[in-house]
């Protein structure tokens, strides 16, 4: 009976351990709240993932928005535009101490590379929403859902966010789609 005890504790243990590394697919999206910056609502406190409901999403959580994560962006755009029938939606949220201070070089990506379909907001807090899991060490992390239920969690160094991984990503979406 000790050694049983024992190995359940262990199993808890490392099943937590897991779990703090991210959402994992499978599991159910919460409500969260962020200031839209460039969207339909844009300078309000809204819940996307509330207004989205069971829709297909594209979120995209990053601590900065450099050159390749507009690309990746602009790409996520493109796609919920082609994919209006199907109600495809998506959001970016940058993690932020300072959300104020992102709102201009969100509204200057926004205008630049010509975001439509995608608002892009602010969370305050670098880590991000707590029921997410976001991993502290990325800088990018990539979240898909439908119905409420995540079908894909990419959390990757700004290393890793190449134009061969934007693609890869934007591929994804078929996850959703489906």
């Amino acid at each position: 009976m000790k050694m049983f005890l024992a190995v359940a504790a262990v199993a808890c243990l490392g099943s937590m351990s897991l779990a703090a590394e991210g959402l994992e697919t499978g599991s159910n999206v919460g409500a969260f709240y962020v200031k839209d910056v460039t969207g339909p609502a844009a300078g309000e406190k809204l819940c996307y993932r509330c207004r989205y409901g069971g829709r297909p999403v594209v979120s995209i959580f990053t601590r900065k928005v450099d050159d390749n994560v507009a690309s990746l962006i602009k790409q996520v755009d493109g796609t919920v535009g082609q994919n209006a029938e199907k109600k495809m939606a998506a959001f970016v949220v940058v993690l932020t101490d300072n959300p104020e201070g992102q709102e201009g070089a969100l509204k200057s990506v926004a205008t630049s590379k010509g975001i439509q379909n995608t608002p892009l907001t602010t969370f305050d807090g670098e880590a991000g929403p707590p029921s997410y899991k976001i991993a502290q060490d990325s800088e990018v992390t990539v979240m898909m859902w439908v119905n409420g239920k995540l079908q894909v969690n990419e959390a990757l160094k700004a290393s890793e966010l190449t134009s061969e991984k934007v693609s890869a990503l934007v591929n994804s979406t078929n996850k959703i789609l489906n």
